[in-house]
């Protein structure tokens, strides 16, 4: 089957679904921080430029963690100011309050922390209990709010799967969710972090938490694809009101700290699916494709993504 000039699907719009959804781009920050080798803060810098030019309007830039923890991202300090002026949302990971202050000396606007819906991956990632992360990011959060308005998004990990401890149940979920809105946090993402999930669990989560108060407007997903069902989930989601999506050009990344989790969502098979589904995106889908086969050239290999390889022709 011929697809249309420019590598378009042909919109087919389907009742109840939104009407448009921002993509929460994280493949500057999620992506880059699991590479091996550490990229140079130039290529990241155009990097983050190149996908500005796509028409996504937020890009996670970095993250402000220790270089200890994740030495792929220790320019953090160096490259924010090279992307500072992108008249885009920029948000960035801030892991306690010396992130913080890091972060909004270079001004950042937008700032992250992020949660662990398990005791098993709060150890793992963060060495505290799920309550003991949670009572370390509201002064974070606190102080954030107080400094004039900054917007803070809070990541929730492992909310449909743990690779220590199984499935996770959902009022363990609800209850961090709802501790994270109630400190103050203005949007949380959904993790899939090991990539799990199916989209009856995705149903039952998103009803759970609006039956707990917690707004659909507040709410965006994260999915991994390790089992091939992310874009499925993205649909389940989408079909409670979901318009918030994080996806990564060319599909990089994974998470340092669970060895299990494969890729992200990519960005440009989100695009070519909303795209089908009659969804505004904003987003270029040739720029973005041109972008990620860019970085790949960077990368030294091919992007997973389906949608790049289909329409740049890449071997794989």
């Amino acid at each position: 089957m011929n697809t249309p000039e420019l590598g378009l699907p042909m919109p087919v719009p389907a009742a109840g679904l939104p009407t448009h959804v921002r993509i929460h781009e994280v493949g500057a920050r999620d992506g880059l921080q699991n590479e091996k080798a550490t990229v140079p803060t130039a290529v990241k810098a155009e990097f983050i430029r190149r996908l500005a030019g796509t028409g996504l309007t937020t890009i996670e830039a970095t993250s402000f963690v220790h270089p200890k923890w994740v030495p792929q991202l220790a320019d953090a300090e160096d490259l924010y100011p090279q992307i500072s002026d992108l008249p885009v949302s920029l948000p960035v990971l801030v892991p306690n309050e010396r992130g913080l202050d890091r972060a909004l000396a270079l001004g950042a606007r937008r700032v992250a922390v992020f949660a662990s819906a398990t005791e098993s991956f709060a150890k793992a990632n963060l060495n505290r209990t799920v309550d003991e992360s949670l009572a370390m990011f509201e002064p974070v959060v606190s102080r954030a709010k107080g400094e004039g308005d900054v917007h803070v998004r809070g990541y929730l990990s492992m909310c449909f799967g743990d690779p220590w401890e199984g499935p996770v149940p959902v009022p363990q979920v609800v209850r961090v969710c709802r501790a994270l809105l109630d400190m103050g946090c203005d949007e949380l993402s959904l993790g899939d972090t090991i990539g799990v999930a199916t989209p009856g669990q995705v149903t039952a989560l998103l009803a759970a938490l609006t039956e707990a108060g917690v707004p659909v407007s507040a709410l965006g997903v994260h999915f991994h694809d390790t089992y091939g069902q992310a874009l499925a989930n993205t649909l389940a989601a989408l079909q409670q009101g979901v318009s918030t999506v994080d996806a990564s050009a060319g599909g990089l990344g994974g998470c340092p700290f669970a060895k299990s989790a494969t890729g992200n969502l990519a960005t440009e098979d989100l695009v070519w699916m909303l795209r089908g589904l009659g969804i505004d995106t904003g987003v270029d889908l040739g720029r973005l494709v041109a972008t990620s086969v860019w970085m790949a050239a960077h990368l030294g290999r091919p992007s997973p993504s389906r949608t790049v390889r289909a329409l740049s022709h890449q071997e794989s």
